[in-house]
């Protein structure tokens, strides 16, 4: 039984994307009370006053509907930030290493790189035949690109 648990863990596939997507999210509803008991009372303090907030009233003193909120954009990014370190470090990184000692390289570098002389696209790959964008052949690595 462990066993079958430890391979379903292990697995690259669907299933593993659906089991992230809901640690995600668990860390989505930790991170949002953080911003929301922490970071935007700091926010509302460095105000000063009695502002509700960092920002700015466009309209009728009071109409929360006519207030350009900055400091809720300010947390918002900031949980963006945390959220997707979270995101990196609590399961891209432990899957990049599980993937690596299994010998299969995920989140690499990419390869070389050339430019087609067709249509001029910088990023088609080293080996391609055919390039992406306009379908023209491509020159051997070994041979020179071809002048009209």
């Amino acid at each position: 039984m462990l066993r079958g648990f430890k391979n379903f863990l292990m697995r690259g596939d669907v299933i593993v994307v659906a089991v992230g997507l809901v640690t995600a999210l668990a860390f989505s509803t930790l991170i949002k009370a953080f911003t929301d008991s922490v970071i935007n009372p700091v926010i509302a303090r460095l105000q000063g006053g009695k502002s509700v907030g960092l920002g700015w009233q466009l309209g009728d003193q009071g109409n929360t509907s006519t207030y350009l909120n900055i400091g809720s954009f300010i947390s918002a990014l900031i949980y963006f930030v945390i959220f997707m370190a979270v995101i990196y470090f609590l399961i891209v990184v432990p899957y990049k290493y599980t993937q690596r000692r299994r010998g299969a390289e995920v989140f690499g570098e990419p390869g070389p790189l050339k430019t087609c002389p067709e249509c001029l696209a910088e990023d088609i790959p080293e080996a391609a035949r055919k390039c992406r964008y306009c379908g023209s052949d491509q020159p051997r690595t070994s041979e020179p690109p071809r002048t009209a």
